[in-house]
């Protein structure tokens, strides 16, 4: 297992030189995906090695030009990456329309890699729209139609099915690794959960898939005896949080059992119905997801996030909510008062933690976590 962690966090450190390195090796296209909501299937089934663009840690510098600086970490990251050139390995950009953000760093790529497809992709918005099913089809359909046009001929509906099932089985690999750490049997902290699923945005599935079944294969038989604060962690979107954030969480005695963190539940949430036509399937999985994580880029009456979220919390016996906002992250921000609202009101300990792409005071974070935490203990008591 630890060998397999390793690998996991070499990819996750470096994730365009591992594309490139496949690239040289295998002649594949690599196809840089932009979140949240665009499965990596169907460039998968084109050929391609499907990466889901990352926020890197370098400081942003030459990219600061390029957008606003009250756009999030993520944006200016991806930016600053651009304008040093990491972004030159990719044949294509896949991406839609959920932030306003994402929309203008999709013209700066296109301005500065003009050779460079973008093949945008508009996901309605809608979920719970009468022809919402209808509309979600018509797009799959564009982008199976826009792949092939990139790749030079027709994509098979056979070597669609195939990516399904292989993505499907690192989603049920991935949850296993959760519902295992979640019952004491698999001793994995948050940094190394966050590992197991940023290297499967990253990494080639069939690689993937085989180290995830060694994680897997690792599980004690029983449970260990469990210690700290359950804790649940609830938000950021499009980026992963700081590794050095969930440290802290942990140092302090928390112990977080939960999440529907993108780069955590919300990612692995929901599988394909592999009986179904390509198309049809894809369509399902994207409007059905909404309703295993809900997100607050979507409108969908019949899943709100607050209750989402109360009903995960006791589910998970979390006896606590930590909510991790990215910095002007907008959506989320609408969102959080709905939030605080409901758990207020049947006064369930939780925090708000805000991030960004710069470095935080850890120990004023620590601060206010030993807090929480102890608040948390001391209403479980």
């Amino acid at each position: 297992m630890r060998q397999a962690l390793q690998r996991f966090e070499a990819v996750c450190d470096a994730p365009l030189a591992y594309a490139r390195a496949l690239k040289a090796e295998s002649g594949r296209r690599i196809i840089g995906v932009l979140p949240m909501q665009f499965p990596l299937e169907l460039a998968h089934a084109a050929g391609a090695l499907p990466v889901i663009l990352q926020e890197d840690r370098e400081p942003i510098t030459v990219g600061q030009s390029q957008v606003f600086t009250f756009y999030c970490g993520y944006n200016r990251s991806l930016t600053d990456q651009l304008m040093r050139g990491e972004f030159d390995c990719l044949d294509a950009v896949l991406f839609g329309d959920h932030c306003v953000q994402l929309l203008a760093t999709a013209d700066v790529i296109r301005a500065h890699l003009p050779n460079t497809p973008i093949l945008f992709n508009q996901l309605i918005s809608s979920l719970a729209a009468p022809w919402a099913m209808e509309e979600t089809r018509n797009t799959f359909r564009q982008l199976w139609s826009e792949l092939e046009e990139l790749i030079g001929r027709p994509i098979a509906a056979a070597d669609a099915a195939r990516s399904i099932r292989l993505y499907n089985r690192d989603r049920q690999l991935m949850r296993a690794a959760f519902d295992l750490r979640r019952e004491g049997r698999l001793n994995l902290t948050g940094r190394q959960m966050q590992l197991i699923v940023k290297s499967g945005m990253i990494m080639d599935v069939e690689a993937h898939i085989a180290l995830l079944e060694e994680i897997v294969g690792a599980a004690a038989p029983t449970p260990a005896p469990e210690t700290g604060v359950r804790v649940y962690l609830s938000g950021h979107y499009c980026q992963a949080p700081k590794p050095e954030i969930l440290d802290v969480i942990e140092e302090c005695g928390g112990h977080i059992v939960d999440d529907d963190l993108y780069h955590g539940f919300r990612f692995i949430s929901t599988d394909m119905d592999e009986t179904l036509e390509p198309v049809e399937a894809l369509a399902r999985w994207y409007l059905e997801r909404n309703l295993r994580a809900p997100c607050a880029t979507l409108s969908d009456e019949r899943a709100d996030w607050d209750d989402f979220l109360l009903d995960a919390v006791g589910k998970a016996r979390a006896q606590g909510l930590i909510i991790l906002q990215v910095k002007y992250c907008e959506p989320h921000m609408y969102y959080y008062p709905e939030i605080k609202e409901a758990f207020d009101q049947r006064a369930i300990p939780h925090l708000l933690i805000e991030t960004e792409h710069e470095q935080m005071p850890l120990e004023a974070l620590k601060t206010r976590v030993e807090t929480f935490l102890e608040i948390a203990r001391r209403r479980a008591a």
